[in-house]
């Protein structure tokens, strides 16, 4: 056994950013910005010391609001410096971005309801799973390779973004996306790599604080 494999495979959280007026609005957000709510705020507050539990040697967030303000609060409790990055920020979906749920089942149902079914690729001009999983799991696999094996990292995303990147870090279609639920709120998803550049295995999904 190699010194690496001794020390554990390198682990990594995804954490969705918590709630904001839009989501409690069920307004479209994509790449605009919103920022937490009061039960937003009070997710992040509850979140942030169940990871910093896990001793994460590195923070990375979405350089959108919501995601700023979500990874302040793993900051505070963590001591580390959030690290943004662009790459990690959700679906620009187009002219759809700043519709309700129900201005947007009136101009387009069809369309909408291939929405609510996770199929993005169905917005006009929106970007599609694929190019958001290649910029995620981009940068993702670059902070796995910045910390050391045994180590984790969080970083800090979107719901949808971070749907797209879960199959495609453990070696699957992006496709597959379809069979998982969008997170909750503060919901996290655990993975680990035990081989360098390697897939990542699932260790839980749709975590959240004081839940399963």
């Amino acid at each position: 056994m190699s010194a690496d494999q001794s020390a554990g495979p390198r682990r990594l959280v995804l954490l969705r950013h918590g709630r904001t007026a839009w989501n409690a609005e069920r307004r479209i957000q994509g790449q605009l910005e919103a920022e937490l709510d009061d039960t937003g705020h009070g997710q992040a507050a509850s979140v942030a010391p169940v990871l910093a539990a896990l001793s994460p040697v590195a923070l990375w967030s979405s350089d959108s609001a919501r995601a700023r303000q979500t990874a302040s609060y793993v900051a505070k409790e963590t001591g580390l410096e959030p690290v943004l990055d662009a790459r990690l920020r959700e679906h620009f979906l187009a002219d759809r971005e700043g519709l309700t749920h129900t201005e947007y089942a009136a101009l387009a149902p069809e369309e909408f309801a291939e929405f609510l079914r996770g199929n993005y690729d169905a917005v006009p001009g929106a970007e599609t799973a694929a190019v958001v999983a290649d910029r995620m799991v981009g940068a993702l696999r670059e902070l796995l390779a910045a910390i050391a094996p045994g180590e984790l990292a969080v970083a800090v995303s979107h719901g949808a973004a971070i749907r797209d990147a879960v199959p495609v870090l453990l070696g699957w279609p992006v496709e597959e996306r379809a069979a998982l639920h969008g997170l909750e709120n503060c919901g996290w998803v655990e993975l680990d790599q035990p081989e360098a550049a390697g897939p990542c295995r699932l260790r839980a999904y749709n975590r959240v604080a004081g839940g399963r």
